[in-house]
């Protein structure tokens, strides 16, 4: 438990989490959290990041992005088809943020994982989940900025003049 939580407040917040897990396909502004949890919206953003490391967006995000990736791996969907199932609006905005956060287009990882032998044993869904998970340690707008500016994937030298 994080230094400082009330537990009951973490039983709120992990009921949340829980619903967005179920339904990471839905809508899940912060109000609507904040009214499963009991608090307010402020109070529910700044505990959540709190308790669980990243904002609830950006958990979200990351949910959708992991169940994405399933369905293109384990299904012939559509790639249109898992965008809406996984809860985007717009085949666009699914496309580039996922790319975003995997390095590489929804096509390129369905080519990738229908070449690649499917050979996995008795391994625990939890943990397949968990190496599959998309590591969102900023916002993908700030991944964006940085990239833009050259910041993001560069690396630095010392050349001598």
């Amino acid at each position: 438990m994080p230094a400082g939580q009330d537990p009951e407040l973490l039983r709120r917040l992990l009921r949340a989490k829980d619903r967005m897990d179920a339904a990471s396909h839905e809508e899940w502004p912060v109000r609507r959290l904040a009214e499963v949890s009991g608090v307010s919206a402020a109070h529910f953003a700044r505990s959540f990041r709190d308790a669980f490391g990243v904002p609830p967006h950006r958990y979200l995000l990351t949910r959708r992005i992991e169940r994405a990736a399933a369905l293109l791996r384990d299904t012939d969907l559509p790639i249109i088809e898992v965008a809406y199932e996984t809860g985007w609006q717009s085949l666009g905005t699914f496309g580039r943020t996922f790319r975003d956060v995997t390095g590489e287009s929804p096509g390129e990882l369905r080519a990738r994982a229908q070449a690649a032998p499917h050979q996995r044993g008795p391994v625990p869904p939890c943990f397949l989940s968990a190496a599959h998970r998309p590591h969102l340690t900023m916002a993908v707008s700030e991944k964006r900025r940085r990239e833009a500016a050259g910041i993001l994937g560069c690396t630095t030298t010392t050349e001598d003049p």
